[in-house]
């Protein structure tokens, strides 16, 4: 673990400093400017329930295996974790500026998505099975930590005792384990040239069932453009037969975090 805060101050030197405000997370996240060249920053308290040091510890693992970030500094103060990370060229996939080429940007999606699921578990050290994610969401509901006001429109008004409950009563009898990006919504897929340029926001990648990142994939395609993209979408990705139980299982599951 690195933390020499002097070596963040040399590299961050002469940058300017814009606060990325899209997506929802404990950590705040700046980009960084001096001339052409960017970099991200991410800062958050050191007691957060998803340490940083754990999204660095998976984009070291994912090098050569995936086009992440490359992280260039991680420490922690008394206070604060710091990772400092290169971009990824392009725009994201939510962007607006993909409206004119949507059925597209839908084809790279489910390509992104087949890329990510055909990196081998074999040695994979992170665990997102539903094993330990149903115990996070069960420690999330007791430090209260479930964020009720963020809900999917058909769980509003349930508190979050009801929605652990309906987690255990949905859960699935198996798991088709891959290698999962964890939260693979629109704005996690770059885009650049007409291709997919990388992915970001890796906190919880780890192996799951698959259905974990097409559940997301599909209410984020909804939510950007329209439920009518979501056939191309997973007969892109592959899908002949769709498992709705377990999409409104791993829909659900997200609520928790």
């Amino acid at each position: 673990m690195q933390s020499d805060p002097k070596k963040l101050e040399r590299i961050i030197t002469g940058y300017t400093w814009q606060q990325v405000t899209i997506g929802h997370s404990e950590a705040s996240t700046f980009l960084l400017k001096k001339e052409s060249h960017s970099l991200y920053l991410k800062t958050q308290a050191i007691n957060a329930i998803e340490p940083l040091q754990i999204e660095q510890e998976k984009m070291e693992w994912l090098q050569g295996k995936l086009a992440v970030p490359e992280v260039l500094y991680y420490g922690e103060d008394d206070k604060k974790e710091y990772l400092l990370m290169t971009e990824i060229k392009g725009i994201d996939a939510s962007d607006s500026s993909h409206n004119t080429n949507l059925p597209h940007v839908i084809k790279l999606l489910a390509k992104g998505l087949r890329e990510i699921h055909s990196i081998s578990v074999e040695h994979c050290p992170f665990q997102r099975t539903l094993a330990v994610t149903i115990q996070e969401a069960r420690e999330r509901v007791n430090k209260n930590l479930v964020d009720l006001e963020d809900l999917d429109e058909e769980r509003k008004g349930k508190n979050a005792e009801e929605l652990f409950q309906e987690l255990l009563e949905k859960r699935p009898k198996d798991e088709d384990l891959v290698f999962t990006h964890g939260d693979y919504c629109l704005p996690n897929i770059i885009l650049h040239h007409n291709e997919v340029s990388g992915f970001i926001d890796l906190g919880r990648a780890g192996v799951a069932d698959r259905y974990q990142d097409i559940a997301l994939a599909v209410r984020s395609i909804a939510y950007n453009f329209g439920d009518q993209l979501i056939s191309l979408f997973l007969k892109e990705y592959g899908i002949e037969e769709v498992d709705e139980e377990k999409i409104d299982f791993y829909q659900l599951l997200d609520e928790f975090f």
